[in-house]
């Protein structure tokens, strides 16, 4: 099984999205900006620990 990089909203805290955990995304935290349903608006997502 793959393993899964999940995304948390920045402003909610929110865990909207996963990704799929790939070698060059080993070295450093993703982030991304993307749309939070909950904040209703594009917000920066972050990796999860």
């Amino acid at each position: 099984m793959a393993k899964k990089i999940i995304l948390s909203c920045d402003v909610c805290g929110s865990r909207n999205y996963s990704v799929p955990a790939g070698k060059d995304r080993a070295t450093e935290r993703l982030t991304i900006k993307k749309y939070c349903r909950h904040c209703n608006g594009h917000t920066v997502h972050r990796q999860t620990a």
